[in-house]
């Protein structure tokens, strides 16, 4: 009996279980935001807290986590440069981790086609494939702009699709049974619940976040027999360039975060944590989830 329970409690490498020694990724919108948080994280673990979006926390914490190689792309050439410089000079990532410019605007697949070609000539292979790029716009019902709304769902939910479609080879490249590769996708808790509605309201964000939540579902299963996983996460209100203006005209950020179960606002430690989760061997058999991380907030709404 004793040997049986030894057994039991034994774990394989449990130490590293977080690690992303030497792994590639890459990070679509990721010069600013959610996404440079998390590249940072890749390479070290650990963040200051800061202003920020989705695309820096990515970033961030993928770098400090032990990637070896984080590609960050954006359409803006300066914004990506500007990320790359910042996440290089990280005092704490790993030594030989590297932070790589190519900017490309995800909304063309084109310039997805050429993004994949400029990765493809400095690495065989993609470990971590975070699908970041994201749009909003807010308008009234009565007035909202077709133009608007399509531009939404295009980059939102086609780009995304995409850019998975033709990062495929290079996600494929490396990945097997015990070490499959991962897409992680930016959803939304607006594509839980109810978005923002009145005067801005964002019909097109909240459906197009619905939408990318489903086609991580869809592509969990089509791509889980080529060992390749797709995880979903639902950010609440993050301080962001997006989201600020959205915070200032629902009355705050401090009214807000009086209305979050938890009582605050996302930091970007609590994006890192779960990119670097999805991204590790933590999660290898986490296909088709859409984890929120918003403070319990989208349930909170629900109350009877």
């Amino acid at each position: 009996m004793a040997s049986e329970a030894e057994a039991q409690v034994q774990l394989k490498d449990f130490k590293s279980i977080f690690s992303l020694e030497g792994k590639v990724a890459v990070i679509t919108g990721g010069s600013r935001g959610l996404g440079l948080h998390a590249a940072s994280g890749y390479a070290t673990k650990f963040l200051s807290h800061s202003s920020f979006t989705v695309n820096q926390l990515i970033k961030s914490s993928l770098l400090q986590a032990g990637c070896s190689k984080v590609y960050i792309t954006s359409r803006k050439a300066s914004a990506c440069d500007s990320a790359c410089a910042a996440l290089n000079a990280l005092p704490n990532k790993h030594p030989n981790a590297r932070a790589i410019s190519i900017p490309a605007d995800s909304a063309k697949v084109s310039e997805v086609e050429r993004l994949v070609a400029e990765v493809a000539k400095t690495t065989d292979h993609v470990d971590i494939l975070f699908a970041n790029a994201g749009a909003t716009w807010g308008e009234k019902f009565d007035t909202h702009p077709d133009s608007a709304f399509g531009k939404v769902m295009d980059l939102n939910v086609k780009s995304v699709f995409n850019t998975i479609r033709l990062f495929a080879p290079l996600l494929q490249s490396h990945a097997t049974l015990s070490s499959p590769s991962r897409v992680i996708i930016t959803a939304s808790v607006a594509g839980i619940g109810v978005g923002s509605l009145g005067e801005s309201a964002t019909f097109g964000y909240s459906a197009s976040k619905a939408a990318a939540i489903h086609l991580a579902r869809n592509l969990a299963v089509d791509l889980g027999p080529r060992h390749i996983v797709t995880n979903a996460i639902a950010p609440g209100f993050f301080p962001s360039k997006m989201a600020n203006g959205l915070v200032e005209l629902q009355g705050g950020a401090e009214k807000l975060a009086a209305e979050v179960p938890d009582g605050k606002l996302g930091e970007p430690e609590d994006i890192a944590g779960l990119v670097v989760f999805l991204a590790s061997r933590a999660s290898k058999h986490v296909n088709g989830a859409c984890i929120t991380v918003d403070g319990g907030s989208v349930w909170g709404r629900t109350k009877l």
